[in-house]
């Protein structure tokens, strides 16, 4: 067969070529069901698009202090309109998902307001922005304290211990929605949103924001339509579409968006200044195309799911589970075969494929990480790749792929790198 003989070409055995077909055969309903969902969030995005009249002016550049930028404007209206908000920030001064979050947090919240996690410990990055870790200009260094209540063991809400955490001074709710890098489950729109419903009962004047990194236009519906204040992300990931360079977005109500832009540019500036420097046409064609890139994502994710768990491998979400973001975390049980994996992944790449990735000690976390990633994007998690810190239980993160095809090469690559590892074998 010709495509078999192309994946030779890649690196790719016959026996794990094989192996990755007769796991193929059982996935047709599920990739039916996410193409389904992918439609309707094109038709989402498109209308957004048509009502706002996104039309060629609004792709020009703009330089320096970005006054009257109608192009980033507008970006920002179809923004709301996607995810159903009063307001939108969208900008290329937002450097990373954690810039994002970490804008949100510090304009809506005071000294002496208490930042509250229903969902236990925030993602490795965000510890030294509230504090968790010491680090300068973080949120307690500023008189916010911070309240956490951890998740039960089978993974859900502790709603009594969510009840007691909240108080008077709990100005700020934060939901991480994806996993992290925690082998516990990622939460439904629907979950968050019954959460939603509940902190709002307890104290209704609490805002609540979303961290709705790697889940974007994986359901129909998104955190801001079951009541968040705010939802929060990266551009590099799910809404850039693989083509957005840097950015990041804020979709929340009028006031939390007002707040959020005034600190990141200034008291009295706000969303006026900003300019675009020639990124619109990046931003509004990745916005138009990242439900299909999403769906080639969450491909990706369950193929590598029902890959690893029928070979013995724990996996979540597991093999037959519903998706709520495109990250696949795997636990491989020991350092040498995350570093096969990631190896294969990177081997994938189009990208720096001849670099091997090794583990380093990198800014905003507190042990080793490995990140394979060959992408166009510096960094961009839409894009094939891997990562995971180097501490049990051993768990590789696998997420993106701009095309169903090549995260299908990636997860076959991995195998392949296991494989030659003696790290698994395959049956005959």
């Amino acid at each position: 067969m010709e495509i078999e003989a192309m994946y030779q070409q890649l690196g790719v055995s016959p026996a794990v070529y094989a192996y990755g077909e007769s796991v193929l055969r059982q996935l047709r309903s599920r990739f039916d069901a996410i193409d389904a969902t992918a439609e309707y969030n094109q038709g989402k995005v498109l209308a957004a698009m048509q009502k706002n009249r996104v039309n060629a002016t609004h792709f020009a550049a703009t330089t320096g202090y970005g006054y009257d930028d109608e192009g980033r404007d507008n970006l920002e209206r179809v923004y709301a309109d996607v995810f159903h908000t009063e307001a939108a920030l969208v900008r290329p001064q937002i450097t990373c998902g954690t810039h994002a979050l970490t804008v949100a947090l510090s304009a809506n919240l005071l000294p002496g307001d208490e930042l509250l996690s229903p969902v236990g410990a925030p993602y490795d990055t965000l510890e030294e922005v509230i504090g968790i870790r010491e680090s300068k200009c973080s949120l307690r260094e500023y008189g916010v304290t911070y309240a956490q209540a951890d998740l039960r063991s089978d993974g859900s809400f502790d709603y009594d211990a969510i009840r007691s955490a909240i108080n008077h001074r709990t100005k700020l709710i934060t939901i991480q929605r994806s996993k992290g890098y925690a082998t516990r489950p990622s939460f439904s729109v629907a979950q968050i949103g019954e959460l939603i419903a509940f902190c709002k009962s307890v104290k209704p004047d609490v805002k609540i924001m979303v961290d709705n990194c790697y889940g974007e236009f994986v359901e129909r519906l998104e955190p801001s339509d079951l009541g968040a204040d705010m939802v929060v992300g990266s551009l590099i990931k799910n809404p850039g579409g693989g083509l957005a360079p840097i950015g990041g977005y804020i979709c929340g109500t009028r006031e939390c968006v007002e707040r959020c832009a005034y600190r990141l540019s200034a008291p009295g500036l706000g969303q006026e200044v900003g300019a675009n420097l020639g990124l619109m046409p990046a931003f509004y064609q990745g916005l138009f195309l990242s439900p299909t890139v999403v769906s080639g994502a969450l491909k990706g994710a369950v193929f590598a799911a029902n890959v690893y768990e029928g070979l013995g491998f724990s996996c979540v979400p597991g093999a037959a589970e519903e998706r709520h973001d495109i990250i696949q975390a795997v636990t491989l049980g020991s350092r040498e075969a995350m570093m096969a994996f990631c190896k294969g992944i990177q081997a994938a790449a189009p990208v720096d494929s001849y670099v091997t990735p090794e583990p380093w000690a990198m800014p905003g976390y507190d042990s080793e990480v490995i990140m394979a990633a060959g992408a166009f994007i510096q960094g961009s998690s839409i894009e094939l790749s891997a990562d995971g810190p180097i501490r049990p239980p051993y768990a590789v993160y696998f997420q993106g792929g701009l095309t169903w095809y090549h995260a299908k090469l990636g997860i076959l690559m991995s195998l392949q790198k296991l494989v030659e590892a003696g790290e698994v074998t395959l049956s005959a």
